[in-house]
């Protein structure tokens, strides 16, 4: 009898899986990369069974903090204002690895309100600046006899100042703090019609709510473009194809994370419609964030290892 209970007797349970490792996704200040990052963080924690933190980090510190695995990805990189940070993490130390395209498509230029032009078609293009008279027309307390050129975050990656003094502009930078501090100036200026220019760029909803001009720069080039480093660019930002930095470690240590962060991809449209809901009909990230991946099971589906 006790061999026979024996020979039936369950099977004893199977171990536990070992803890998941918690995976530190890299927060940029703009809207776009807080949603992606709200995504993937959804779908490691909720499909992959990962923890996940997330840390606000200007784009330029990210890189140390991933080439040290204190962070672990970076999910939308500007390729044109990293050329230094692939070429020392990426290509020579080989401590940060290129995560692959996210997908959309970024450019970031000078704008103004297209009403503009109505009276001052001369603006479309950079020489259009460089008299006393379009100087005097952007000028503020601020700035004096000087033109106002509005920036954004102070972390944010541009060649403004370089650009407007090599192309022999009398503007000044003005850095209003942040994304929402620009995008509250430009809303009083428009409301009343008045004079602004200010460094932006695409994809964001702002495009979906205001009329506005991409000034015409001298034409990007990569020689121009090259002089950065030197302070004597003097042309366009080129195009950027959004791609995505991982702790060179990650694959070993978590690799259906890595997986999942790898295969991440969707495109321009698809960010811009999310950043509208957000900016626009006043939707918070993560109540966009999971709006999205309720609806598109089959894009994330096929994300996952």
């Amino acid at each position: 009898v006790l061999l026979a209970a024996a020979c039936v007797a369950p099977a004893p349970a199977t171990e536990p899986s070992a803890e998941q490792a918690t995976i530190k996704l890299a927060e940029n200040p703009w809207p776009a990369s807080s949603l992606n990052v709200a995504i993937a963080k959804i779908l490691l924690e909720e499909k992959l069974n990962y923890p996940v933190e997330v840390t606000t980090v200007d784009e330029q510190p990210q890189w140390a903090a991933i080439a040290t695995g204190d962070l672990h990805a970076s999910l939308e990189v500007w390729p044109s204002g990293h050329v230094e940070n692939v070429a020392e993490y990426i290509e020579k130390q080989k401590v940060v690895e290129n995560g692959g395209p996210l997908g959309p498509i970024g450019k970031i230029g000078w704008f103004i309100p297209t009403y503009l032009l109505d009276e001052h078609p001369e603006l479309a293009t950079w020489e259009g600046f460089t008299t006393p008279e379009a100087a005097a027309l952007f000028a503020t307390a601020e700035t004096g006899e000087s033109g106002q050129f509005l920036a954004g975050d102070p972390g944010w990656v541009q060649y403004d100042a370089d650009i407007i003094a090599n192309l022999g502009l009398n503007f000044q930078v003005v850095t209003a703090g942040s994304e929402e501090a620009l995008l509250s100036a430009v809303d009083a200026a428009y409301s009343r019609e008045e004079p602004i220019l200010f460094y932006f760029y695409k994809p964001h909803a702002i495009f979906a709510k205001y009329d506005l001009t991409e000034v015409a720069l001298p034409t990007y080039s990569e020689e121009c473009y090259a002089k950065q480093e030197s302070g004597g660019i003097d042309c366009d930002y080129p195009q950027d194809v959004l791609f995505k930095i991982f702790w060179s470690e990650l694959q070993t240590t978590a690799p259906d994370a890595y997986t999942l962060l790898k295969n991440m991809n969707y495109d321009t449209q698809t960010q811009i419609d999310m950043i509208a809901q957000v900016e626009l009909e006043g939707k918070s990230v993560e109540e966009t964030a999971r709006a999205w991946i309720d609806a598109n099971e089959s894009v994330w589906s096929t994300w996952l290892p």
